[in-house]
């Protein structure tokens, strides 16, 4: 698919859920989890960006980016340590 048809599916979806307040328990659930998976994301791509001084590179995709998008900064810590010491 498209990237930009990915991003008009995804901002037609959050403009859904800013109009419609999120009333049903399952928008709200799926809105939250899409959230902090693009926050997710956005940390690895900035942990990418400043750790390739120090040659820390964690892939981006959608296990990493959750990971990173539910445990926050210590499970950004916890994928740099597997990465360095496991693999």
């Amino acid at each position: 698919m498209e990237p930009i048809i990915v991003i008009s599916i995804i901002s037609g979806f959050i403009l859904l859920l800013l109009f419609s307040g999120g009333s049903f328990k399952p928008a709200r659930f799926i809105g939250q989890a899409a959230i902090k998976l693009i926050i997710g994301a956005l940390f690895l791509f900035f942990l990418n960006a400043a750790g390739s001084r120090y040659d820390i590179h964690v892939p981006i995709n959608f296990a990493t980016s959750a990971i990173s998008g539910i445990l926050g900064v210590p499970g950004l810590l916890a994928l740099v340590a597997i990465q360095k010491w496991v693999i």
